[in-house]
């Protein structure tokens, strides 16, 4: 990457801008920062360009045979792993599984979805799965158009995007305008499920300033679709009133596939942890149902800054995360922000899962998108299928990273009391 060599232009660019903000900064400003805060701004940081050294890269991830045999824990990158028995190969052969002992119940799988799977999600996300009756970031200020934004912005006769400003005078009640406030909301349990369920959720309010816009500028600025049940980003609980969206049939079986190849017993068989409930991980072959998600889409300067995930009643089932595109940084910690995180590189086919009490509330974030990292067998030259507009995917992963994390919001049996259609 251009940014790691001091005679190129976008290294001296990076120097440039970070000797001007820094410029007034108080010296011992970063002595404030919490153990993530320094970790995300150290990867965040555009100069110096970050170390990945310490960042877990699972394609480096060797052994010898005996330790593999012994199913003790090994370091990569200075981070202890486990291997675990898998109870599937995935299309390379290898479907190889790690946990990572210092965050119970995360597991990765380093390249779970094939490269041909990986191109078909791709297109899935954007053409088929970012348009009504799925709600995206931008249905609160545009009328996206009905064969969806991806496809209008493949059609050059396509007509501007019109806008959905707020009329002068409404009866509609909106949710505050501006940047999105930070919300530390309660966990959910099925103790205050009712109390949540009844607490207003008013819509966003539409942008006054936005203009008519060609599909082809918005399609830069979508950042998420919904899967399932919709969630209410004002108040970080699910708008269980919309009704239940649909979770894709491909999607849903790759996330029970990567749970059910996974052996649980090793993960968890020897845990004592508290704040389980009524779960049991040694059922979730039978009982993980995916049932909402989000889809994000990532440009290269985006970030996901450090946050937990409490909306789901149940807290400790599988949330299974698929990479697609350019690769990231992944911190996880723990249950506060004071607890030195994890850095894990996540390539375009890994699949991460959060599961249990200590790791689906454990504090995360995405702080990086690395340029430049977009897997060769998203190029033309390696278009096989026969796909004949692929070059507008091509064109637009280029800068992208594409993650779709799907949760079980209700465990097994609870029974929500709600009146709505699948």
């Amino acid at each position: 990457m251009d940014n790691y060599d001091p005679s190129s232009a976008a290294y001296k660019k990076a120097r440039r801008q970070y000797l001007k903000t820094t410029k007034n900064r108080t010296k011992d400003l970063d002595a404030e920062w919490t153990p993530f805060r320094a970790a995300e701004k150290r990867y965040k940081a555009r100069f110096p360009p970050p170390d990945l050294s310490h960042v877990l890269d699972l394609t480096t991830a060797t052994c010898d045979a005996e330790t593999l045999a012994s199913g003790q824990s090994f370091y990569c990158n200075g981070v202890e792993i486990k291997l675990l028995d898998t109870n599937e190969s995935t299309s390379s052969g290898v479907g190889k599984a790690f946990s990572v002992p210092r965050v119970p119940g995360l597991v990765i799988l380093p390249s779970f979805v094939s490269p041909q799977d990986q191109r078909r999600l791709v297109r899935w996300a954007l053409r088929d799965h970012a348009r009504h009756p799925n709600e995206t970031n931008l249905d609160a200020h545009y009328i996206l158009p009905d064969e969806g934004l991806w496809n209008a912005h493949l059609n050059s006769d396509a007509p501007l995007v019109r806008t959905r400003a707020c009329p002068e005078s409404s009866d509609t009640e909106y949710g505050n305008s501006g940047p999105r406030q930070l919300v530390s909301n309660t966990p959910a349990d099925p103790a205050n499920f009712q109390s949540m369920l009844r607490s207003p959720k008013p819509p966003p309010a539409p942008s006054p300033t936005v203009s008519p816009t060609s599909p082809t500028a918005l399609i830069s600025k979508l950042r998420w679709a919904n899967i399932g049940w919709s969630y209410h980003w004002g108040s970080k609980q699910y708008d269980f009133t919309k009704g239940k969206g649909r979770v894709d049939n491909e999607i849903r079986a790759i996330c029970k596939r990567a749970v059910s190849s996974v052996n649980w017993k090793e993960v968890f068989g020897q845990s004592d942890e508290e704040g389980w409930g009524d779960e049991n991980w040694r059922s979730w072959h039978e009982t993980y149902e995916p049932d909402a998600g989000i889809v994000n889409y990532y440009q290269i300067k985006d970030t996901l800054m450090a946050h937990v995930d409490r909306s789901e009643v149940c807290a400790t089932s599988p949330l299974v995360s698929i990479s697609l595109g350019n690769a990231a940084i992944f911190l996880i910690g723990g249950l506060t922000r004071d607890v030195e995180p994890t850095a894990i590189l996540l390539r375009s086919g890994d699949v991460v899962i959060m599961s249990g009490p200590a790791c689906r509330r454990a504090y995360h974030g995405v702080p990086r998108i690395l340029e430049d990292t977009l897997p060769d067998h998203f190029s033309l030259k390696a278009d096989g299928e026969g796909f004949s507009s692929w070059t507008s995917y091509d064109l637009y992963m280029r800068t992208t990273r594409i993650n779709i994390n799907v949760r079980q919001v209700f465990p097994k049996g609870f029974d929500p009391g709600l009146q709505v259609e699948n």
